[in-house]
């Protein structure tokens, strides 16, 4: 089953966007086709959004679902016209908890709060320039500023990782990509001896890491179906020689992948 879902929001769309994605997780027998639309803040821009959603009604044959953060009444009005199902992502809950707690919100249109709060801000850019310098194995004279560095073979979930660590949380996550060379021995790599108590193990399931490249490499030796099972197979003994803590990737959300290191590692989170 195939169904198209909108993001939409008059900042960057990122509520918009988590929130959707955490709901369709839970509807994982259906396709969906996504389309972000953010910064919709005037009428021009709100109404083409609805000439967007409309089409895609028209050639779905299904309302689109459309999750939303709009602080303008006028604009949510626009786009409540549309053929769509909409999702009141900040009001459906927001309403109810200035109820709770007698007190209005402060929900203003514009960048997050986040960006207005310097120390936080900054924190959260410089992550993400860690992660991006320390991508698989990029800087290795780094790893002494890690909070974490996660290992595994190509293609296990490690830089999108690292990098919603680094968005979400603040925190500084590098990856070292485990070649050949490093698994024709169970020893663990030199450069990663020196910091074992930093090292978090991704692992998957040799299938759909053989799925997953052929997207890349298809009919390869990189993604045969052998290779992958074996990479994936001495990786597993190094983890287990060193007793480095990891978790498997194969079926699981980016989101929980990094909420379940930082629960097993104790990680510090910058800000939540």
């Amino acid at each position: 089953m195939k169904r198209t879902a909108f993001f939409i929001s008059d900042s960057t769309g990122i509520t918009a966007e988590v929130m959707g994605e955490s709901l369709l997780s839970h509807f994982k027998e259906i396709d969906f086709n996504r389309h972000s639309l953010p910064f919709i803040d005037s009428e021009k821009k709100a109404i083409y959004a609805v000439e967007q959603i409309n089409r895609a009604a028209s050639e779905d044959g299904k309302a689109p679902i459309i999750f939303e953060t709009l602080i303008s009444q006028n604009l949510r009005d626009i786009i409540l016209s549309s053929n769509g199902f909409c999702v009141d992502v900040i009001n459906t809950f927001l309403a109810p908890l200035e109820k709770a707690l007698n007190a209005p919100s402060s929900y203003n249109i514009g960048r997050p709060k986040i960006a207005t709060e310097n120390d936080r801000y900054n924190r959260r850019i410089e992550a993400i320039h860690f992660a991006l310098n320390n991508d698989d194995g990029g800087r290795l004279n780094r790893y002494s500023d890690a909070d974490v560095i996660l290992i595994g073979v190509s293609r296990s979930g490690k830089t999108p990782t690292c990098l919603y660590l680094a968005l979400q949380f603040g925190i500084y996550a590098a990856n070292y990509p485990l070649t050949e060379d490093d698994l024709a021995s169970t020893d663990l790599p030199q450069i990663l001896k020196q910091h074992q108590e930093k090292l978090f193990g991704l692992t998957i399931e040799p299938v759909r890491l053989s799925s997953i490249r052929s997207e890349r490499l298809e009919e390869s030796n990189y993604s045969s179906a052998r290779q992958c099972k074996r990479e994936v197979e001495e990786a597993m003994t190094m983890f287990e020689q060193y007793k480095i803590p990891m978790i498997d990737t194969t079926d699981i959300s980016i989101e929980e992948i990094s909420t379940r290191i930082i629960n097993q590692t104790g990680i510090k989170r910058y800000f939540k």
